[in-house]
Order: C-alpha cells, then structure tokens, then sequence
C-alpha cells in the first residue's frame, strides 16, 4: 500500500500532473525543455521531477551533460483520466 500512497502523493500537485501530461505524448523531454515549458527554476523543477521518480512514476537517462525524463508506465495516463471523469 505505501508504494500508492506514493504516487498518488505525488499527483497531488498541479505542476506534477502537467509534467506528466508532457511527457505523455513524448519519447523523453531534455530536463532544459521542461523547464522552458513551465517557466520555473531549475531547483524548483528539480524537486518536482525528484518526487515523481521516487514514485517510479519517471524514469531519467543521462545523455552527455543533460538528463532525459520520461513516463515509466503510460498506464498512469490511465489512472490521471479516469480521475478527470469523477
């Protein structure tokens, strides 16, 4: 049960959900993209993707001197509509 505590903690935040909504439709996003996208700070940005792969949600690759995100699952695209339905 702690491992969906987790991720539904993890959901609970408006920015978190919308970085998932990015990468859904992606192979994987350079963190300097995502971070263009939503207009925060690196640090900001940092904890945000930091939660969301301690929730197994994202996975990272590093690629030189940058660092790749993506969806681990897609099922929780699943999981983020069916709530948009209630």
């Amino acid at each position: 049960m702690e491992k969906e505590v987790k991720i539904f903690k993890a959901l609970g935040h408006p920015l978190r959900l919308e970085i998932i909504n990015l990468l859904a439709g992606k192979e994987d996003l350079c963190v300097c993209e995502i971070q263009e996208k939503f207009g925060i700070t690196q640090s900001n940005l940092s904890q945000h993707l930091r939660i969301l792969k301690e929730a197994d949600i994202l996975g990272s690759k590093k690629s030189g001197g940058w660092v790749h995100y993506s969806l681990k699952n897609k099922k929780i695209i699943e999981i983020i509509d069916i709530l948009k339905e209630s």
